[in-house]
């Protein structure tokens, strides 16, 4: 025994009209447009946000594994969280910092102007009077660390700008060997 189903009408809405060539390419066209956009713009943003994201490793592996000074400029956040404010202009800037569980350090060199050297001391809250003659305060162990060789007599001056913790404490050695172009290094260390 087999059972029929009946025919449903057709909705007057449809049109029994055939599809016509013209309309067909349309609505092809318009649903390959639609699976490009579905499909081809969310796989096109993965691969640009891939390759950007690779990118972004690489350039912090090179930072992070630096083992001595790299020339440019520290961060901002760096200079404001050691509190190493390096003038405008300032040639020769070059930075390395090191971080462990018990001190955190920036050791920070550069060549500015006379009046931009004034203008950093003031700004840690020292001025030129606070320099000793051939005094390095920076020791053996930071200099080894970037390779700097201060002779034991000559233009170096030198001053420890100690503050109470978490605030960092600061090591700074200046040559001033050409008066107008002082040479400034500096060890900032915090304990955090």
């Amino acid at each position: 025994m087999t059972v029929s189903v009946p025919r449903q009408a057709d909705s007057p809405d449809e049109q029994s009209e055939p599809e016509g060539r013209r309309h067909r390419n349309r609505r092809r066209a318009l649903t390959l447009l639609i699976i490009v956009l579905l499909i081809g713009v969310p796989a096109g943003y993965l691969v640009i946000s891939a390759n950007q994201s690779r990118d972004s490793g690489k350039d912090k592996e090179a930072k992070y594994s630096a083992t001595g000074l790299t020339k440019g400029w520290p961060s901002r956040v760096q200079r404001r969280l050691y509190q190493i404010p390096i003038p405008v202009p300032s040639y020769k800037v070059a930075y390395y910092e090191t971080n462990n569980w018990k001190t955190s350090r920036l050791y920070v060199q550069f060549e500015t102007t006379k009046g931009n050297l004034d203008v950093f001391l003031k700004s840690i809250g020292a001025d030129r009077d606070d320099l000793e003659a051939d005094e390095v305060t920076i020791n053996a162990r930071d200099q080894k660390v970037t390779g700097w060789h201060f002779k034991d007599s000559g233009s170096w001056y030198g001053l420890v700008r100690k503050q109470k913790d978490p605030a960092p404490t600061q090591d700074i050695v200046v040559n001033l060997s050409d008066p107008d172009h002082p040479f400034v290094y500096a060890v900032s260390r915090t304990v955090p």
